[in-house]
């Protein structure tokens, strides 16, 4: 059985729109999984550490007949194909990938939460969502286009 879900990427070390890119293709070729929908890519300023260059971000919608913790592992692999390298909070990256969303699964463990903990306060996050999903609904939060409406996204650039 298939589930819908929702990967978060970002990046600002090197050439950000290429990894995107072939980050996408990669979600393809996991393990019984294809990509279904990816959102346009969007320029946004760093969150936390601020002394680093801008981020490139977008969404992607997969179906996957893998467990979400399996999703998971599939994304750090990805990333670590990468180079990504976790020196600390909010540091510059090749690629960032975040498993948002997971079918209708509200999970907290040591490895992984979902919906992702703080999806909703991102317009980073929320923006190429709706742009993929207009009609979403988060568990436990609610509308997706709610949510957005809460958030200042005039730094958001959505890049050609």
């Amino acid at each position: 059985m298939s589930t819908l879900a929702y990967i978060g990427l970002g990046a600002n070390l090197g050439d950000a729109a290429a990894t995107l890119d072939e980050a996408m293709q990669r979600l393809g070729s996991l393990p019984g999984t294809r990509l279904l929908l990816r959102s346009s890519l969007y320029r946004s300023a760093p969150v936390g550490y601020l002394d680093q260059p801008d981020f490139t971000n977008a969404v992607a919608a997969i179906e996957t007949e893998l467990a979400p913790h399996a999703v998971l592992d599939g994304l750090l692999a990805i990333e670590q194909h990468f180079g990504r390298q976790r020196s600390f909070r909010n540091a510059p990256r090749t690629l960032d990938m975040d498993l948002l969303l997971y079918g209708d699964t509200v999970c907290h463990d040591d490895r992984l939460t979902l919906p992702h903990p703080r999806m909703a306060a991102r317009g980073f996050v929320m923006l190429p969502l709706l742009e993929i999903a207009p009609t979403i609904q988060i568990p436990g939060l609610g509308d997706g286009a709610a949510l957005l409406a809460k958030l200042d996204t005039c730094d958001l650039e959505r890049l050609a």
